[in-house]
């Protein structure tokens, strides 16, 4: 059965969502787990959610190892939390995600050559904070339809890029661990750490 040219389905929210998903070694835990939210379009509006995991199994209670999202728009922040990020395998599960504090973020700036590098500043009150995806890999569009994306109740269209050397710092610190491959959409040499472009998630 063909696909409708216009998707008929109720949009929950449009923009980006790329990721580093941190580990010292491929079989060990994730030391840091980041998920970043740009989001043009959402019953809450627009904004930015950062959620910076440093401490994935604990309680971020060390300053040196927090578990924060930085936002400019709480309410939306707080909806993605509960309704997506929850649902994300590598934070399904996590204490951290239960135990993260909502910190304000501003001056939310992207940059990169959008051929082999991608990165993302903002400011929060823990300090300057720097993302960067660096050395791609493949492109592709995800396509995950009737109901199969991590939620259960959502399709999700995305195009991904899978990325092999990712960092992150919050005041010139740098973030532990990273990006191993993984087995995402069908493919076995994804990686942990992935570009999310022109992201949309609708009601299956």
């Amino acid at each position: 059965m063909s696909r409708p040219t216009a998707n008929p389905r109720q949009v929950d929210w449009a923009g980006e969502n790329p990721g580093i998903y941190l580990k010292e070694t491929a079989d060990g835990p994730y030391v840091a787990l980041v998920s970043f939210f740009r989001v043009v379009l959402s019953p809450h509006g627009r904004g930015h959610a950062a959620f910076i995991l440093l401490d994935p199994d604990g309680d971020g209670a060390d300053p040196l190892r927090p578990n924060v999202c930085a936002t400019d728009n709480e309410p939306m922040a707080e909806w993605l939390r509960d309704g997506f990020v929850r649902h994300f395998l590598a934070f399904r599960n996590t204490t951290g995600l239960d135990r993260t504090r909502m910190i304000p973020g501003w001056d939310f700036v992207a940059g990169g050559d959008g051929r082999t590098e991608h990165m993302e500043w903002f400011r929060t009150s823990l300090g300057q904070v720097q993302l960067a995806w660096k050395d791609w890999g493949a492109k592709y569009e995800v396509e995950l339809t009737d109901g199969r994306a991590v939620t259960g109740r959502h399709e999700m269209f995305s195009t991904f890029v899978d990325v092999h050397r990712a960092e992150g710092f919050i005041n010139g610190r740098p973030f532990p661990g990273r990006p191993f491959p993984r087995e995402f959409a069908g493919r076995k040499d994804s990686s942990t750490a992935f570009l999310a472009f022109a992201e949309t998630w609708l009601h299956a």
